[in-house]
Parts: structure tokens; C-alpha cells; sequence
């Protein structure tokens, strides 16, 4: 068990990945951060309504993440199955195109459900996260340019956790920096009424975000349908029949969705709790949110690299080799949290001031939140790499469910609420006991990676099976069998 070693390789192989991705949730978190920072100079009802649409919104930003990252686990694994000499190269590519194929029609039937439910009750949904009546409309607004921004988002989204998981990690990343200045352009233009547009301001937020939706997904799209090579999926292939995968596909994917799910309703609970508290504490949190993802880039980016490492890796066989791997991927977690932390401290005034529409007691319980999610981000930079990179890639999806349901639901948002409700305590201890799932949660998976049961067999779901055999270096292989 070593939680360090000199492998250039290794490392190598991590960063290579971890990069490009971590740039681009830096230019995707720079999008919503801009939103905010804009509209940030209306009034606090604005800041505030833009930042509690954004956490609906984000209930489905997560749901297609979860079944992005679900795919990836399938993806990565018949890529190197594919990519090996261990398995049937062409059943592999054909697994891999009807991963491909279920992962997009769920996600376009969840992007129609959020639709409908968005176009049907918009005020309904705000008055989850807020009692201002004022809030509720600005909320409203926002919410009416954000209707087809479901599909755009959802398509993008899912279409790059695959592009990444055979390694195909630059295209996103330049996508996603010409839609960061698309967005700019057409914030600066919609939301304060420039080049003789219409002053829209909280929905102008909502129209500059769609139409840089829909520029990144013409992008994706248009490359991953006409351009790639390496998966070679073609709009034709969306017909393709699935059921022999549908087994295998649920069993994997549907857990990281329902776990994935979970995570979003616990954040909108999470969200509920802090908007009801009061308008100046929910104000503070979106602040602090957008800065608190703006330092933790390169955790995520290391958390998919994570997956798609591990994936690749047993499907070429190497069991050994990825036990070995998860260790030194728990060391990245420790060392990558306590940046994370020092980043937060350094950026935290800075980011705050620059809010000049919020008040000065908005600002004032703003740092209280980040002198809290500064310890916090420690553990979760570690657990987030765990569990949603290595232990997703090996496939350990239905036990990281289980784990989920009852650290958020069990701890972390009933020990939030006395807090903040029962007992009033500060700032800090109100949001540390939302958060203290992130601290149990690191622990657990430290328990889970020395057990050696997260590594699970996946089959392309046509009677195939792997079994482990010692090859003649005494490591542990993986051999697809019929």
C-alpha cells in the first residue's frame, strides 16, 4: 500500500487526461462564475434567483453526468478490451456503439421531462428553494430561455464523457473556450441591453447561456457524428438494437444514475435548507459555490481521468495493476485537496469584492463559508476521486449507491438542519454539518479500496465472461472467455 511512488508513467498517463478536462470545467465553471459575476451587479433578488434556478437546473447538469459517467465506465473498459489482446475486438466496438446508443436516448428523455416540468410550473420549482415572491419571478424569468437548453446541455455533456474515455480529451476543451466567449459576448449584450438589444438582465443570463449551449453542441456533436474515428459512431447507429446490453448497461450505469440523482436532490435539499435560512445566507452560498468548483478543476479533472484509467486498465487485464493504481490515485486525492484549499484562501476576497451588487453582510457570511469549505474540500477533493474515478471505473456502482443514500440522507442533511434551525449555530458549523458526509465518506473508501471488492467483471452482454488467470510475472489477468 503505497500512497506515493516514483511512476512517471503513471502519472503521466493521469495528467495527460486530468489536464484538458480540468481546463475545460475551468472554462464551464468560468461560464456559470460569469453569469453570476453580471448579474451580480443588479440586486441581491437577481443574484439570488440566477443562482437557485441554476441549482434545478444542475439536478439535471448532474443526472446527465451520471449517465455520462456510467457510459464512461462501459466505454473505457470495451476500449480496452478492444485495444488488447485479451478479448473480441469487434464484439468490444460493437458494445461500445450501443453504450453509446442507450446512454443518448435516456439522455434526451430526461432533457424532455425537465422541459416540460420547467415550462409547466417555473414558480413551483423556485418555491422549493425560496418565500420571496420576488425571487420567484426573477427565478420565472430565467427559467423561460432555459427550456431548450436541456437538450443542448445534456447532448454536449454526455457526447464528451465519451469522447474522454477513448482519450479524445482536446476537442472538448477548445469547444468549450469558444462557448465561454460566446457566452460573454451574449451576456454583455442581452443582459444590459447593448448593440440595441433589449435590456433583459436575469434573463438575458438564461439567453446568453443557451446560446452557448447550443454552439458547444453543434461543435460535439458535429465531430463525435461525422468526424471521429475511433468509436465511428454514425447517426444511423442510434437504431441500433440493444436489448442483449441492456443488462449489463443497467446494472452498471443505472446505479451511477440513482447515486448521481441522489446527489443532485441531496444539493437541492442542501440548497432548500440555505435559501430558507435567509435571502443574505443563500446569496453568500452562491457566491462561494461558483468559487468553491472554480478551485476544485483539477479535482474533477483527476476524478475522470481516474475512471477512464481504471477502466481501460482492467479491460486490458491488469487487476493487480489497478489495485495498485487506486492507492496512489487516494494519494492524489490528499495532496489535490490541500491546494484546493490554499487556492480558496488565497482567491477568496477577491472573487467576494468583486460582487459589487451584493451587501456588505452578504460578503461578510460569504468568508465565514469559505473558511468552512476550505477544511471541507480536503476530504472531498479525496472521497470525489475515489468514488466517482476509481471505484466507479472498476465498476463498484450499486455499493457507491448504497454509500451515497445514507452519508447524505442519514447524516449530512438532518445534522444541517438542527443546525441551522434548531440549534442556530454560525455560518461555519451550519454549512460543516451539510458538508460532513465528504469527512465519513473518505473514510469509508479507504476501508473499500484495501478490501479489493470494488473490482467488479463486466461482459459486452453476449454470454461472455472474464475470468482472472497469473501470467508469467505472477500478476493477475483478465481473460474474456466464452
Amino acid at each position: 500500500m503505497k500512497l506515493y511512488k516514483r511512476d512517471p508513467e503513471f502519472y503521466g498517463r493521469v495528467f495527460k487526461l486530468a489536464l484538458p478536462i480540468a481546463f475545460q470545467s475551468l472554462i464551464t465553471t468560468g461560464v456559470n462564475m460569469l453569469d453570476n459575476i453580471m448579474v451580480g451587479q443588479l440586486q441581491d433578488e437577481k443574484i439570488t434567483a440566477v443562482a437557485q434556478a441554476n441549482v434545478f437546473i444542475g439536478i439535471y447538469h448532474i443526472l446527465c453526468m451520471g449517465l455520462g459517467m456510467g457510459a464512461s465506465v462501459l466505454v473505457s473498459r470495451y476500449w480496452g478490451m478492444k485495444n488488447s489482446d485479451n478479448g473480441n475486438k469487434e464484439e468490444a466496438g460493437h458494445a461500445l456503439k450501443q453504450t453509446v446508443t442507450l446512454m443518448l436516448r435516456l439522455a434526451m428523455g430526461l432533457a424532455a421531462v425537465f422541459a416540460i416540468i420547467t415550462a409547466v410550473m417555473p414558480k413551483s420549482i423556485m418555491s422549493i428553494y425560496t418565500d420571496n415572491p420576488v425571487v420567484m419571478e426573477f427565478g420565472a424569468n430565467y427559467f423561460k430561455y432555459s427550456i431548450p437548453t436541456y437538450f443542448f446541455l445534456g447532448a454536449s455533456l454526455v457526447t464528451t464523457i465519451v469522447l474522454r474515455s477513448v482519450g479524445q480529451v482536446k476537442l472538448p476543451m477548445f469547444v468549450s473556450i469558444g462557448a465561454f466567449f460566446v457566452n460573454m459576448g451574449a451576456n454583455y449584450i442581452f443582459i444590459f441591453g447593448h448593440f440595441g438589444a433589449p435590456r433583459m438582465e436575469e434573463s438575458g443570463a438564461a439567453l446568453g447561456t443557451l446560446i452557448a449551449r447550443i454552439f458547444e453542441a453543434s461543435c460535439i456533436m458535429g465531430y463525435f457524428l461525422f468526424v471521429d474515428k475511433k468509436i465511428g459512431f454514425k447517426i444511423r447507429d442510434m437504431l441500433l438494437k440493444t436489448r442483449n446490453l441492456i443488462g449489463e448497461y443497467f446494472r452498471i450505469c443505472i446505479p451511477v444514475l440513482i447515486s448521481d440523482g441522489i446527489l443532485a436532490i441531496g444539493n437541492s435539499t442542501v440548497a432548500s435548507v440555505i435559501g430558507k435560512l435567509s435571502d443574505q445566507f443563500a446569496a453568500a452560498n452562491s457566491i462561494t459555490a461558483t468559487t468553491q468548483q472554480l478551485s476544485t478543476v483539477m479535482i474533477q479533472g483527476v476524478c475522470q481521468a481516474g475512471a477512464i484509467v481504471t477502466g481501460q486498465t482492467l479491460g486490458s487485464g491488469g487487476k493487480e495493476k489497478t489495485q495498485e493504481q487506486g492507492w496512489l490515485f487516494l494519494g492524489l486525492g490528499f495532496a489535490l485537496g490541500a491546494v484546493s484549499a490554499v487556492i480558496l484562501m488565497i482567491i477568496c476576497n477577491p472573487i467576494i469584492n468583486s460582487y459589487t451588487g451584493a451587501t456588505e453582510e452578504v460578503k461578510s457570511i460569504a468568508r465565514q463559508l469559505m473558511t468552512a469549505i476550505s477544511f471541507i474540500i480536503i476530504f472531498q477533493a479525496t472521497n470525489s476521486i475515489m468514488t466517482k474515478g476509481v471505484l466507479r471505473g472498476g465498476g463498484d456502482t450499486k455499493m457507491l449507491m448504497v454509500a451515497d443514500n445514507i452519508f447524505l440522507w442519514a447524516l449530512s442533511i438532518p445534522l444541517g438542519y438542527l443546525a441551522g434551525y434548531v440549534f442556530k449555530l454560525d455560518v461555519f458549523w451550519v454549512y460543516f454539518f451539510l458538508k460532513i458526509d465528504q469527512i465519513t465518506k473518505t473514510v469509508w473508501c479507504v476501508v473499500r479500496l484495501k478490501s479489493g471488492k470494488w473490482i467488479k467483471k463486466i461482459t459486452t452482454g453476449k454470454n461472455t465472461k472474464m475470468i482472472a488467470v497469473n501470467n508469467t510475472n505472477g500478476d493477475q489477468k483478465l481473460l474474456e472467455v466464452k
